[in-house]
C-alpha cells in the first residue's frame, strides 16, 4: 500500500495554466453568422498544415467537417457520439495528412498525443480559461512554434474577455485593442 501514498513530485516546466510563448495567438473578431466563412477563408490561407478547429458541439463537429469537405478541404471529425473504430480512422486520416482538418470537441480530444499540430482554431472559444489554455497547447510542443486562431463572438464570449487578455499579456503576445477594451467594459470575471 506503500504506492498509495500521497508523497508525490509535481514538476511543471514553464507556468500552470499559462499559455507557451511558442504559439503565436491570434483572435478575429466575427459574429455567429461570418464564421463558417472566416474559417474557410483561413483554412485556405493554410494549406496542408495540420489543423485542429474545435468547437463546443457534436452537433457543430459534423456540420463543420460536412461544411469544409463540400468546399473541397479535406476534413475529418472527432467526438463523444463516434464509435471507437471512427475516432481511430479519423485520428490516422488526420496523422497521416489524408484529412489535415480535425474538427473535435474539447471532450473528444482529452488525452489524445497528436504530434506535429501547426495550427490550431477555435472555431467556438470555450466557456473557461484553463480550457482555452489546453487547446492551444495542442500546437507549438517540443520547441516547435505554432499558430492559435480564436474566433471572439462580443455577444457569446464576453465573459472569458479580462481573462484572454491576462493570458495573452503573460505569453507577451499582442492584444487587440479591441479586446482590451470588451475586457474592461463588461462585468468582471476572471478566471483566474
Amino acid at each position: 500500500a506503500d504506492f498509495l501514498k500521497t508523497d508525490y513530485l509535481f514538476l511543471a516546466v514553464g507556468v500552470v495554466g499559462g499559455a507557451c510563448s511558442d504559439v503565436e495567438q491570434t483572435f478575429i473578431q466575427v459574429t455567429k453568422f461570418s464564421k463558417r466563412e472566416q474559417l474557410l477563408d483561413l483554412l485556405k490561407t493554410t494549406g496542408t498544415e495540420r489543423t485542429m478547429v474545435f468547437v463546443e458541439t457534436k452537433r457543430q463537429a459534423d456540420f463543420i467537417a460536412t461544411f469544409l469537405c463540400q468546399e473541397k478541404v479535406p476534413t475529418t471529425s472527432i467526438h463523444g457520439d463516434r464509435e471507437q473504430r471512427e475516432r481511430e480512422q479519423a485520428l490516422a486520416d488526420f496523422r497521416s495528412g489524408k484529412c489535415p482538418v480535425l474538427v473535435a470537441t474539447s471532450v473528444a480530444a482529452r488525452g489524445l498525443d497528436i504530434p506535429d499540430v501547426q495550427h490550431v482554431v477555435n472555431f467556438d472559444l470555450p466557456n473557461n480559461i484553463d480550457e482555452y489554455v489546453h487547446r492551444i497547447g495542442r500546437t507549438g510542443r517540443c520547441g516547435n512554434t505554432g499558430r492559435a486562431v480564436s474566433f471572439y463572438d462580443p455577444d457569446a464570449d464576453g465573459q472569458l474577455a479580462r481573462s484572454l487578455v491576462t493570458v495573452l499579456s503573460k505569453a507577451q503576445q499582442e492584444v487587440p485593442s479591441w479586446l482590451e477594451e470588451s475586457a474592461f467594459s463588461g462585468p468582471a470575471t476572471t478566471g483566474f
